[in-house]
């Protein structure tokens, strides 16, 4: 046996080094973790970044998109969360500009967010690609409709909804079913209308439409602006621009005696182009990418409905694909598991099929847009939107 320099057993000794030894190894193994845990996911939360025009350009249309999200995320949290983790989503106002949303998106990351999540605006999304493309942090849901997003230049962006392309292809369709092929395209100035114009321009084309003549929409210059395309003798026109742009210019385009058809992308928001039009949007056809947004047969819509009463808000069309966005989310948690990690996330979304949300679906299966839904809807004599 062995004994200490004062001829005591050593057995005591070698159990306290023992111990000591134990402890760091333990202490070592809690470091470990801490270190593996994933960011943005407590045990009671799992922290979402937003970054979104609250003020100034696209508050339009962001606004009740964010709204859509948060109501449908606090309807999650009343029912316990997930798997007893309530959604946090921290946002961030941008007004607008991609350089703000670049520096707000640096901010999130610092924040160690686990996700971010419905971001608003096709330049604000091509300026943060920088921050995201080498890293494992994805964006989901972002509305925004530029075709280069879902490209493979942007492998951290998952979109729900799809890109201008197919809503200009649509469009070219149905025009030429009624046999109008000059087409003419007034044009919003800001960068998402820009940014549907380039996808238009391309597509419209490539199908065989013959463009002959686009405008600038801006302030004052709205019946420049239709002078200058009426003067072409087009048989179509198609408006890109938010609710409010479009109405001006659908007014005086008939004022002037235009009687063709009119087309809206899906930026220029159904519920919201008839509200404003009344019985003059009568004939004006829309994009949408979403449900109808007043269809009461739709359990999604009702869904929706119903917690936007509860909010004493009142729904519509952005609104709708906001609340989608959360809710695809949300089944996207689920289906990471109880400790839910970024590349579990990735692995839910590139996995599923067929997802059913009271009546619409969702299916990425391996690519990174979740839905091809792109229909057409009127606007009647009564202002009311039509299928």
């Amino acid at each position: 046996m062995t004994t200490t320099k004062n001829g005591k057993p050593a057995f005591r000794a070698l159990a306290n080094i023992t111990m000591v030894a134990a402890l760091s190894v333990a202490a070592a193994a809690g470091v470990n973790a801490q270190d593996k845990a994933q960011d943005g996911v407590s045990k009671t939360a799992i922290t979402l970044g937003q970054s979104l025009a609250m003020t100034g350009a696209g508050t339009t249309l962001a606004t009740p998109f964010g709204q859509g999200a948060r109501l449908y995320f606090d309807r999650v949290n009343a029912g316990g969360g997930i798997n007893g983790r309530k959604v946090e989503l921290v946002t961030l106002d941008d007004a607008g500009n991609p350089e703000t949303t670049a520096a707000n998106t640096k901010k999130l990351i610092e924040q160690k967010v686990f996700a971010l999540f419905g971001y608003y605006g096709s330049p604000q999304v091509t300026a943060i690609n920088p921050l995201l493309k080498d890293t494992d942090i994805l964006l989901f849901a972002p509305m925004a409709g530029a075709d280069e997003l879902r490209g493979s230049l942007y492998p951290n962006v998952y979109s729900v909804r799809p890109g201008y392309s197919e809503e200009a292809a649509v469009i070219t369709r149905h025009a030429e079913t009624l046999g109008m092929r000059k087409l003419a395209i007034l044009h919003g100035k800001d960068l998402e209308s820009l940014a549907a114009l380039d996808s238009a321009e391309r597509t419209m084309g490539g199908l065989g439409a013959n463009l002959v003549a686009k405008s600038a929409l801006s302030g004052g210059s709205i019946a420049t602006s239709v002078d200058q395309i009426l003067t072409k003798k087009p048989e179509s026109v198609l408006v890109i621009s938010d609710a409010s742009g479009a109405a001006g210019a659908i007014r005086d385009l008939r004022a002037k005696g235009f009687r063709g058809p009119i087309y809206g992308f899906s930026n220029t928001g159904e519920s919201l182009l008839a509200e404003q039009l009344g019985a003059a949007g009568a004939g004006v056809v829309v994009v949408r990418v979403t449900p109808k947004s007043d269809n009461a047969k739709s359990i999604l819509v009702r869904e929706l409905q119903a917690d936007a009463a509860a909010a004493k808000l009142k729904s519509n069309v952005y609104m709708l694909e906001g609340y989608i966005a959360a809710w695809t989310f949300t089944e996207a948690l689920r289906k990471a598991g109880k400790d839910p990690t970024r590349a579990k996330l990735r692995k839910a979304l590139d996995t599923m099929q067929d997802l059913n949300l009271g009546g619409f679906r969702v299916h990425f299966d391996g690519e990174r847009v979740g839905s091809k839904l792109v229909e057409l809807s009127l606007i009647d004599a009564t202002g009311r939107v039509r299928e």
